[in-house]
């Protein structure tokens, strides 16, 4: 099962906007040495809608490089056409990656069925673990528990989720159709706290790309039932949650690494920079987490 704090990764970008591959990796191995459960590459905050093929399939690789044995690598690897959902996961699992998060189609709104049979295909062309990516505030449809169930029962290799609904009843409701064996990760890094209580497992995390030693005591602190340090930590970070979603995400994520020295902020169009009060909100929740 994938659970603790897991970061769904930034794409480091140089200046003239070209991956930087340098910057990447260094940045996978400090957030394994800060404590991260698990690293995700190319999903939405590592900008996959703009990269290319060859860019999507180095990312993937080049984080496998240096995560692989350590921590599971989960490749992002959706699309809205399945097809090319397929050769993505396809590529992922014959690069080495632990697991594939595909997210719900986009922009096609299928029905609960489209949606079963896209993962259907998927799941039937390879073997890799699949955790479901839903997250209708960017795909617009909602993928139900009983297609979750559906697809669990089905297939084996469709293994877990990364619940973005923002929905504090869909954990417990999920773990009760599905059972407790079924991987709930939180999308949503603000209700993280509600979210483990819910019965869910674990975080793929944006805050976690500047954040990860704090990310990950926090998820120490649950399974220990260290209550004391759970709240303070939980404290801590919602500045930081805030803050990360103050404009479109890459944006304050990409400038608060830059503000650490991780990498430029830099992202691809149409994701511009952040402007200079959403800057000044991300300084102070950094701050206030004592990171800078």
């Amino acid at each position: 099962m994938f659970t603790g704090s897991m970061t769904a990764l930034i794409t480091p970008m140089d200046k003239e906007g070209t991956v930087d591959e340098t910057a990447f990796q260094e940045f996978v191995a400090w957030q394994i040495e800060e404590g991260s459960e698990g690293v995700i590459p190319t999903g939405t905050t590592g900008e996959s809608p703009t990269l290319s093929h060859a860019e999507h399939c180095r990312v993937v690789e080049l984080c496998i490089e240096v995560a692989k044995g350590k921590v599971p690598v989960i490749a992002g690897t959706g699309s809205n056409s399945t097809r090319e959902a397929i050769w993505l996961t396809t590529h992922a699992q014959e690069a080495g990656a632990d697991a594939a998060l595909v997210v719900t189609p986009y922009y096609n709104k299928p029905t609960q069925e489209g949606l079963y049979q896209h993962y259907k295909a998927i799941a039937e062309a390879v073997d890799i673990p699949i955790v479901i990516y839903n997250i209708p505030g960017r795909s617009v449809i909602d993928m139900s528990v009983d297609t979750m169930a559906r697809l669990a029962r089905d297939f084996d290799n469709i293994v877990g989720v990364k619940d973005a609904t923002n929905d504090l009843t869909r954990p417990l409701k999920t773990r009760l159709a599905l059972g407790p064996e079924f991987s709930q990760l939180s999308g949503e890094d603000a209700t993280i706290a509600a979210y483990l209580a819910q019965g869910g497992h674990g975080c793929i995390s944006v805050s976690a790309n500047i954040a990860p030693k704090l990310c990950a005591r926090l998820h120490n602190a649950w399974r220990q039932n260290d209550m004391e340090t759970f709240g303070e930590v939980r404290d801590l970070l919602m500045p930081i949650h805030d803050a990360m979603f103050c404009e479109c995400s890459p944006g304050p994520v990409k400038y608060a690494a830059e503000l650490l020295g991780k990498a430029t902020s830099r992202a691809r169009l149409p994701i511009v920079e952040i402007a200079d009060e959403s800057k000044r909100k991300v300084e102070a929740a950094l701050k206030h987490a004592q990171l800078i």
